[in-house]
């Protein structure tokens, strides 16, 4: 809801037709490879780390949300053309 992206919930499920920004499982880091995808940023547990600004300061929640709950970690991923 917080940040423009897809929620991919499992690392199987990401699509391959897609080259936006997703949200992945930190699970994703076990079949990582960077010559097919770039890793954007992470989310935090309400702070700003790794996230490299990702987050609407404005919103006061430093996590991402989907339907206003909070979920888990998520990487931020982008698939390489």
């Amino acid at each position: 809801d917080n940040y423009d992206a897809i929620e991919v919930s499992k690392v199987k499920d990401i699509p391959e037709d897609y080259y936006g920004v997703m949200g992945v499982p930190i699970t994703f880091m076990d079949s990582y490879n960077p010559e097919q995808f770039e890793i954007i940023g992470c989310s935090e547990s309400e702070g700003r780390g790794f996230s490299n600004g990702l987050w609407n300061p404005e919103s006061g929640i430093a996590q991402p949300t989907i339907d206003e709950h909070k979920v888990y970690k998520r990487l931020f991923i982008r698939r390489r053309a």
